[in-house]
């Protein structure tokens, strides 16, 4: 029997969702709908009676005090609507992991109500005269994702919720031996293999001497392992490159440039190396003190978030947590970071192409994702940033990062043969099938329906419960090695971790989420919380009773050999057979064309007027300034307790931080620091000056609060559009070759880095015409800093009045792609370049004063350059500035006052001195621009005087600050 439990808020409590949703519709101008009435409602699949189920379940899913319950029996056949109203009820669709009712099944059978199956279901009504076309509107926009969910329409008429069947098995084959190039690219496409024709040719000639044809596990078993997403076969592949220097051929594109730089630095810092492990694991390491090491890695979930939010962002973060844990013998996660990019959400519903869901809508869901599987995990989330860009329609990026800590003596696997294969954590499901293949492929108007198994939904409590047996399995040295179970599934995990060895997989031990699945599904399912750990045998009995214990499924579903295959079998028969060797060594070699050509530089034309107070106010106002509290304060960035330099900072906590910083052992004063660069504008311009900023941003936020430049690391991620285009990979690799360049210099190693390419977005028209919107060329670098002292740390907010303030750093003319042309909609000018000989030195200096407690704040110059900086340090510490460009203006020989104000030239900070250690400051910055620019008021403004004497900015910083705050303010 299936029973509905409806849960509504009493009359005289305030229908929080309901009012949502009424938001939304305004928003939307579905202006027929004029009230709108939300319940929760759980489905419940068992032989029990009404009285049972109103005493048992009811009593368990509402609140007595707040709520109402109504129980009846399903299907329901009364009218399709209630008192007059309009009923939509949303629920997922079949084999979507639904976490809550997975709980709530889990408590109702501790309780005695034994239940088959249970699911929630989301229930609206609406008044009675809404329109159709209306309601339709917020159905896809508002109340369901097409991807994950479904909707009926009136009282429900189901009958059952019961999800799978009984799979019989039936060994499947692939006929591709005799298959001609048109066919197999039908098949690569229709299969969602996303291989290109050499690929297949190659499979196939594998297949023909073998003197067979593939089985269908084989064929998504390579498609997984060639994956650009898993091999990252194009930035470590072949690459035929040119620009306005002439040809240059690369065997390994990312061994010749990121890989190349990490190795130059090693060798250079010989025994003082403190690379620990870099490129080698699923994160990078680092070493930190006498007992631990540090780990750090940051992905990329963008696919799945552009078709399900809240689902794809919450798995990202999920995923990347799972990636130090599988590093080395597993690490604690200690704080997350995260980074966002957006189309504007005041993008016009009208305007929207096919297929895509609306800007605000991919925030949010984006934003709670990240939230909420952080949040339940005890992880705070320290540091991060969004930017919006019209190119990001359709496409947005989700970058999510995560550090740990790990024991010096657990760094390195060592699995060996005869060691067995163990599954911990979620069970399997369909959810996430052709994930890792899914990457690989623009996504069009039609990816929400045909790719919706792509997106996982995840289970933070799971995981946290994973982290805490795998941690306390590594101290008692139970396993001999681990991975994450990401993308590509068992494929990749166990394909990876048997690479040198060989393993034998026996599918139908798998613990499933529900029947059904064939013994393909459960191979690449990418469904979440699921590790892989390699046991010895002897250690089986205590390994399970550990993980028993805490209540986390572990299971072994075969064993390492050394045969040097990958052997998968499902009931006692062979349905898989391939060589490691052809599995990770096969994949044919390309060569890729790649050819930049610098758009032709424009002349700059400024404004000439005296007074630039409308500048600064739109700058602040501009969504990549503003200030992005709405986002932060849904983190937790308290928890565990070792915030030590938090998000925002200053007299109230709003004041923007450069970097955060956190006390992994809270015994200990050491602290890590972390940062992060990025501005995509640039990149229209130069992605090799684009590159090249973004490490110095990264690394000049870390300086700023008194990180050691000695002692940071770095991490890529690459966001490129279509890289068959011989033009966006010319980018790309420009940008490679500018990280290669600036980390050497900079003596900043890369130690992990991701890329996702692809990101384009096509759709049909209404006249029929194919469009394609590609993101623009967007490189985050991370940076993982130490400082000794985390007493010694620096915030950006000003301090005290009659207190000196000093620009650090050489300003230019270099306007281009800067805030200031944006918000007066100008064009033309140079992009801001790096300074690779005086750059460090710069870093070297700042560090030095802050080490001597010469810098009481220190803010660094990014968007908006020195005028946006002063007024944020303004209205941080809440103090005013009486500010004199002159000395500036000598210095670099400069005047126009729109550029000394928004000039966006890279490593630059403004430092606040007080008087009496002033002549101690400019000691450290000997032979180094180092510029008096005034000082500190107790006043209510922020006053600039141009060079020639004249007022160019005198503006309130109560009235700034309130710009900049509520530009991002939602409900």
């Amino acid at each position: 029997m299936l029973w509905e439990v409806e849960v509504k808020n009493q009359a005289s409590q305030i229908d929080r969702e309901g009012q949502r949703v009424l938001s939304e519709c305004r928003e939307l101008a579905a202006d027929s709908i004029t009230a709108v009435t939300s319940a929760r409602s759980f489905l419940i699949q068992a032989e029990a009676d009404e009285a049972a189920i109103t005493q048992i379940a009811g009593g368990l899913v509402s609140d007595p005090v707040v709520d109402t319950v109504r129980v009846r029996r399903l299907p329901d056949h009364s009218t399709t609507s209630t008192n007059g109203q309009t009923l939509l009820n949303v629920l997922f669709k079949p084999g979507v992991t639904d976490n809550v009712a997975l709980s709530t099944q889990t408590a109702l059978d501790e309780l005695g109500l034994a239940c088959t199956a249970v699911s929630t279901c989301r229930k609206y009504w609406f008044n009675s005269d809404a329109t159709i076309d209306h309601l339709k509107l917020v159905e896809s926009r508002v109340l369901a994702n097409e991807a994950i969910e479904t909707v009926l329409h009136g009282p429900l008429g189901i009958d059952t919720i019961a999800v799978g069947s009984d799979y019989v098995f039936e060994l499947k084959t692939v006929a591709l031996r005799n298959m001609t190039d048109d066919e197999l690219e039908q098949l690569s496409r229709s299969g969602q293999l996303f291989l290109n024709v050499d690929e297949m040719r190659t499979i196939q000639e594998h297949f023909v001497q073998q003197d067979r044809d593939p089985t269908d596990v084989e064929l998504e078993t390579i498609a997984q392992t060639w994956s650009e997403h898993c091999s990252h076969k194009t930035l470590a592949g072949r690459i035929r490159y040119r620009d306005e220097h002439g040809e240059q051929l690369f065997q390994n594109m990312l061994k010749e440039t990121i890989f190349d730089a990490t190795l130059q630095i090693r060798r250079e810092l010989g025994e003082a190396d403190w690379c620990v492990s870099v490129f080698e694991d699923n994160a990078g390491i680092v070493t930190f003190d006498d007992d631990q090491h540090v780990c750090f890695k940051v992905e990329t979930h963008n696919h799945p978030s552009a078709l399900e939010p809240y689902g794809g962002a919450n798995t990202g973060i999920g995923g990347v947590i799972r990636d130090p844990l599988g590093t080395g013998l597993g690490a604690k996660p200690i704080f997350n970071t995260n980074v966002f990019c957006f189309a504007p959400p005041e993008t016009p519903v009208d305007q929207l192409p096919p297929g895509v869901l609306h800007p605000r809508v991919v925030a949010k869901g984006v934003v709670a994702g990240v939230r909420d599987y952080g949040n339940r995990m005890g992880i705070p989330t320290v540091n991060g940033a969004v930017f919006f860009d019209n190119r990001y329609l359709g496409n947005p990026l989700v970058y999510c990062g995560n550090v740990a800590m790990i024991p010096r003596d657990r760094c390195e696997k060592h699995m060996q043969p005869g060691d067995l294969v163990v599954a911990v954590g979620g069970r399997t499901g369909r959810d996430g099938i052709h994930g890792a293949t899914f990457s690989s492929a623009e996504l069009t108007q039609d990816s929400e329906m045909l790719s919706g198994g792509a997106v996982q939904i995840g289970n933070a409590i799971t995981e946290k419960m994973v982290v805490d047996v795998i941690l306390q399995a590594r101290d008692e040295g139970l396993y001999s090695a681990i991975t994450d179970c990401g993308a590509g599934g068992f494929s990749s995990a166990v394909g990876e971790m048997g690479e040198h060895t060989g393993a034998e997989v026996h599918l139908d031990r798998c613990p499933l989420k529900y029947s059904g699945l064939s013994y393909t599904e459960i191979w690449i399912s990418e469904a979440q919380e699921r590790m892989v750990l390699a046991v010895p045998p002897q250690h089986w009995q205590r390994f399970h009773a550990v993980c028993q214990a805490e209540g986390v499924e572990a299971t072994a579903i075969g064993e390492f050999t050394d045969t040097g295959h990958l052997v998968l079998k499902f009931e006692g028969q062979t349905v898989g057979d391939l060589p490691m060797s052809f599995l990770h060594d096969g994949r044919p070699p390309i060569i890729r064309e790649a050819t930049f050509q610098a758009p032709a530089q424009r002349p700059l034309e400024l404004p000439q007027r005296q007074r630039f107070d409308e500048d600064l106010q739109a700058i602040l106002a501009e969504l990549n300034v503003a200030s992005k509290e709405w986002i932060i304060r849904q983190y937790d960035h308290e928890v565990q307790a070792g915030s030590v330099v938090k998000p925002l900072v200053g007299v109230h906590s709003d004041g923007p931080s450069d970097a955060a910083i956190v006390r992994p052992d809270l015994n200990s004063n050491r602290g890590l620091v972390v940062s992060n660069g990025m501005n995509p504008h640039y990149g229209d311009l130069d992605p090799y000056w684009m590159a090249a900023g973004a490490i110095d941003e990264a690394v000049r936020n870390c300086v700023a609060v008194g990180a050691d430049p000695q002692r940071i690391a770095i991490l890529d991620n690459f966001c490129w559009g279509n890289t068959d285009r011989p033009e966006i990979l010319g980018s790309l690799v420009r940008a490679a070759l500018a990280c290669r360049d600036v980390a050497v210099r900079f003596q900043t190693p890369f130690i992990s880095g991701k890329d996702s390419l692809y990101n384009e977005f096509s759709y049909v028209d209404g006249s029929g015409e194919k469009n394609n919107v590609t993101i623009p060329a967007s490189l985050l670098i991370s940076a993982l800093g130490q400082i000794p002292d985390v007493n010694q740390a620096v915030t950006m907010d000003l301090k005290r009045p009659g207190n000196q303030l000093f620009l650090i750093g050489h300003t230019a003319e270099e306007l281009g792609g800067s805030h200031f042309l944006l918000c007066n909609q100008l064009e033309g000018g140079q992009p801001p370049r790096v300074d690779l000989d005086r750059a460090p030195r710069y870093f070297a200096a700042l560090h030095t004063a802050i080490r001597g407690e010469l810098v009481r704040s220190c803010h660094d110059l990014s968007e908006g350059g020195l005028a946006v900086c002063l007024a944020e340090m303004c209205f941080a510490g809440e103090w005013g500035a009486d500010i004199q460009l002159q000395a500036l203006a000598q210095s670099c020989g400069l005047t126009h006052p729109a550029v000394l104000l928004f000039s966006e030239s890279h490593t630059r900070f403004v430092c606040e001195v007080n008087p009496d250690k002033v002549p101690a400051f400019l000691q450290a910055f000997a032979e180094l621009d180092c510029v008096p620019l005034g000082e500190v008021r107790d006043q209510p403004s922020l006053t600039v005087e141009s060079p020639d004497g004249s007022i160019c900015l005198d503006a309130d910083w109560q009235q700034l600050k309130h710009i900049w705050r509520n530009a991002l303010q939602w409900d």
